[in-house]
């Protein structure tokens, strides 16, 4: 069983994460948009949705834990947690646990991250590094797995511009979105391509399919979403045909205030839904 890939969202994203300016007319180096973002922790429960190709998955349980706080002076942090139990055909069970933190600058200019996988009772596969935007180019600088210092497009932006970027889109208008973005996941050399596909604005006030935390809140009721899927594609990977099948896509609705609902991970031979189960607003900290 292949290990379930780091979800940003960010994560976004997400810490869904999860997330070129190019496409906004502005230099990776400007300012970003103007979003205020919701110091929040949100709970989602996994479950299987459905599986392609002869998967060899029956059932998949699972939680995400995503803490997020900070400003536009001190900057972002984001702690998210992933563990998935998945069960195949054959009774067997694999146990993967996912950890990530990161703290990124709100000018997009410096991101540090740490990343921990672990399946089963196997050992841990760290990730520890730096990334620092300098003129033209971003330096990055791994502890581990190796020690390591390499250089990235400028164009690149880090997983909270990312969904800066992909708000700025949706407010004007804008149904597409293309970026390249580094989270540090994958042993952290991988630059991902994305493809944003954003639909049309749901008013706060319409009422969801699927209640949840999120749409309950009488304070999220005055916002408005989005719904949007992330397609991720490895830049390394040549396709011979033109066409490209992304690593993985996520799904979700995206508040102007960053909150994620609704979220739906497709890894290709699987499909997972991701329920809020409970989300917890923290204290906005006012820049001093």
């Amino acid at each position: 069983m292949r290990k379930l890939p780091q979800t940003s969202l960010r994560c976004a994203m997400l810490a869904m994460t999860v997330i070129g300016a190019a496409a906004l007319g502005a230099g990776p180096a400007a300012a970003g948009p103007s979003v205020t973002f919701l110091p929040h922790q949100a709970l989602y429960e996994l479950s299987l949705m459905k599986t392609r190709n002869n998967a060899s998955v029956s059932t998949v349980r699972g939680r995400i834990l995503y803490n997020f706080s900070g400003n536009a002076c001190e900057g972002y942090t984001s702690d998210f947690r992933q563990v998935s139990e998945i069960e195949s055909g054959e009774g067997k069970n694999t146990l993967s646990d996912l950890r990530s933190s990161s703290w990124e600058d709100a000018t997009g200019k410096s991101y540090r991250f740490k990343i921990d996988t672990k399946m089963n009772d196997s050992d841990s596969s760290d990730v520890d590094g730096v990334a620092e935007r300098t003129g033209d180019n971003i330096t990055v600088k791994l502890k581990q797995p190796v020690q390591k210092t390499f250089t990235l497009d400028g164009k690149t932006v880090f997983p909270t511009e990312q969904i800066e970027r992909i708000i700025a889109a949706a407010r004007e208008g804008k149904s597409l979105l293309e970026l390249q973005v580094y989270d540090g996941s994958d042993g952290g050399e991988k630059v991902y391509n994305t493809l944003t596909v954003i639909g049309q604005a749901i008013p706060g006030d319409r009422a969801a399919a699927t209640p949840d935390p999120a749409t309950s809140d009488g304070a999220m009721k005055s916002l408005t979403r989005w719904p949007v899927t992330v397609s991720y594609y490895d830049r390394s990977a040549k396709s011979d045909s033109g066409e490209q099948t992304p690593v993985y896509a996520m799904s979700f609705e995206l508040y102007e205030n960053g909150v994620s609902r609704s979220l739906v991970l497709d890894y290709n031979d699987f499909v997972l839904a991701g329920a809020m189960g409970k989300l917890d607003v923290k204290a906005v900290k006012p820049c001093k």
